[in-house]
């Protein structure tokens, strides 16, 4: 069965977006960003730490696609669902940063609903989209499930932890090769709960 994942940005204008910008700094990832070099992937892994790494590890483990086609999309704040390959620039990181995708902007909105409305006429009809992002508003689900219908999946195991717990059980699934459960994700289901017990320490 084919079965893709929508990855959930990083926030583009924390401390270590200010970094990746900064261009007086010698780091080796702002040469890569300045050169032209550096991945939307890697981006977002930066700016988010672990919360996005285990994201993209966890996609890149259990993605199911066709021959040819993409099993990870990255939802973007201006430029609707992107390769987690795609080369990125300091200009269109701040272009990013400049968005609330929270606050019903139509930059956010207008893309995704391109891409998504393109996306979901490819999809078999049997297909899995599983939302590997925060469930607990809508600022995802609801226009993803809006287009998606019963197609759009989630890990139940994402209720009631932040970001970075949920970043830590997908990485650790993604070590052992041991693939979360998913539920059909839609606007009416509770997606608020209690928080789980804390995750052993991750290693190395």
């Amino acid at each position: 069965m084919t079965q893709i994942f929508l990855l959930s940005p990083a926030y583009c204008g924390g401390r270590r977006a200010a970094i990746l910008l900064n261009p007086e700094s010698k780091a080796a990832i702002v040469a890569r960003l300045n050169g032209g070099a550096l991945t939307l992937g890697e981006a977002f892994s930066f700016m988010s730490g672990l919360y996005f790494r285990g994201k993209l590890a966890y996609a890149t483990a259990f993605g199911r696609a066709e021959s040819g086609q993409s099993a990870t999309f990255v939802i973007t704040p201006t430029r609707g669902l992107q390769s987690p390959e795609l080369p990125v620039t300091a200009a269109l990181i701040r272009e990013f940063a400049e968005v609330d995708i929270s606050d019903g902007d139509p930059r956010y909105h207008k893309p995704l609903e391109r891409d998504l409305t393109a996306l979901a006429a490819e999809l078999p009809k049997n297909a899995r989209a599983v939302l590997l992002g925060s469930v607990a508003t809508g600022k995802y689900v609801d226009q993803l499930s809006r287009i998606l219908g019963p197609r759009l999946h989630f890990p139940p195991s994402f209720i009631g932890r932040g970001d970075m717990s949920r970043g830590g059980l997908l990485l650790r699934s993604a070590r052992a090769s041991t693939e979360l459960e998913y539920a059909v994700l839609h606007p009416g289901l509770e997606r608020r709960g209690a928080r789980p017990a804390k995750l052993p320490k991750l290693l190395r």
